[in-house]
């Protein structure tokens, strides 16, 4: 599903209603009944204004009509693109998007896209997608596609708790001090952020001081599991390093010494800081698989370290034992939580949680699909408008392969010193 936005300046108000009320239908219909739209949407030309309406949403695929047994059934769904429609008028009713760009990132999970507010400020826009990619093998056994909740409802609805996970623990994670984009906004399955000028760790062929940099990661899981949370994806896909300049402070002069230049005495210090993203994945400390989710994202780092900077840490672990006795401690915020607590009950959890770690298991461990994945029918997850096969291609570019896709796009930062955490 590509986000095409063209169509949005030549929607009128009516058909801005009888969308949304096919959104207020979808909760309690996979397919909402052409009646219903009716009833919900009250338009003061009635059944008529309804009905154009409806022609024009199905006509741009904001909307579909499914058949069954090859007749079209009287009613309609909506489809990802409708969703999309909704999230960006909600954005730009705020006045937080007024155009939007190009999509800079795609995978099996969200797409990347870059937007504007009305100053020109960029931003970016994840669009969470879950369901991109699905095993159909096991489908029958998922909780979260049963009970009146299956096919693109349920994924919509399962990318709309991710959106709205991510941006509680964004919220949470900058309030504590922990670097990561700055939340700007969330409507449905979105999540509006600032934009950083940072490269992600996997493109990055050679640091100054590998030791600095593993060290600050590994600080940077311990204090995340200090406030009660694991990453559960913690790797080079979900790691940014930005470069920044520092002043060095002036040296006092010595006796029997001249003093520096003051080309010298303002020679700026390029350092990397880490900059964590991508959090509805996160996890308790609590959590019945804490200690697996934790060993993980440390076996990540270090197995990334290994084969990218030839680099192997001497002191062992840490260990998610260690890790436990640190939770709250020296007035720590308990931020697992403090996220629980904003509205997202257990059941909701559990059903995010196991669609997640489908995906994470689909697109495998170091970010490549699994032989046997198969994507969506059109039925199941878009309407006939997607592009899948140039989501995929996509995908690969954009290095969600292997070594071989991303060597290209590689950055050489071997001159920049590391930045420690403060």
């Amino acid at each position: 599903m590509k986000l095409d936005s063209k169509a949005m300046r030549h929607l009128t108000a009516e058909d801005w209603r009888v969308l949304t009320a096919v959104e207020m239908g979808s909760k309690n219909h996979e397919v909402v009944p052409t009646a219903l739209i009716e009833k919900i949407a009250r338009l003061r030309g009635g059944a008529g204004s309804t009905r154009r309406s409806i022609s024009a949403l199905a006509k741009v695929g904001l909307i579909a009509r499914p058949r069954e047994g090859g007749r079209p059934y009287d009613g309609y769904r909506l489809t990802y693109g409708g969703l999309d429609y909704l999230a960006l008028h909600a954005h730009a009713s705020r006045g937080d998007v007024y155009s939007v760009g190009t999509r800079i990132g795609v995978g099996k999970e969200s797409d990347i896209m870059v937007v504007a507010d009305s100053t020109g400020r960029q931003r970016v826009l994840k669009i969470h997608r879950l369901g991109r990619i699905s095993f159909r093998t096991v489908k029958a056994n998922r909780d979260y596609l049963r009970k009146g909740r299956q096919g693109c409802g349920s994924w919509m609805y399962l990318s709309r708790l991710a959106a709205e996970r991510e941006y509680a623990f964004m919220r949470a994670l900058r309030a504590e001090g922990f670097r990561v984009p700055e939340p700007l906004g969330q409507s449905r399955h979105t999540v509006l952020m600032d934009l950083i000028d940072a490269y992600p760790l996997r493109q990055i062929t050679a640091v100054g001081d590998p030791a600095a940099l593993y060290a600050e990661l590994v600080a940077l899981i311990l204090r995340l599991a200090q406030h009660g949370l694991i990453h559960g994806d913690f790797n080079e896909f979900n790691i940014l390093l930005k470069e920044e300049k520092e002043e060095e402070s002036e040296q006092p002069s010595v006796k029997g010494k001249e003093p520096e230049s003051s080309r010298a005495k303002n020679e700026a210090k390029v350092k990397a800081t880490p900059i964590l993203i991508d959090f509805p994945q996160m996890v308790s400390m609590d959590h019945p698989n804490a200690e697996m989710y934790f060993d993980r994202d440390v076996a990540c780092v270090k197995r990334f370290f290994e084969r990218r900077f030839h680099f192997v840490s001497t002191q062992p672990g840490p260990f998610f034992k260690d890790a436990k006795k640190t939770v709250g401690k020296n007035g720590a915020r308990r931020l697992d939580a403090a996220v629980e607590a904003s509205g997202f009950t257990k059941k909701m959890l559990k059903d995010l949680e196991a669609a997640i770690r489908e995906q994470q298991e689909a697109r495998g461990e170091e970010g490549e699909g699994i032989e046997g994945a198969e994507e969506l029918s059109e039925d199941e997850f878009t309407d006939g408008d997607d592009d899948q096969e140039e989501a995929s291609s996509e995908a690969e570019e954009e290095g969600d392969g292997g070594e071989g896709e991303e060597a290209d796009s590689r950055i050489d930062l071997s001159k920049l010193s590391i930045r420690e955490d403060t």
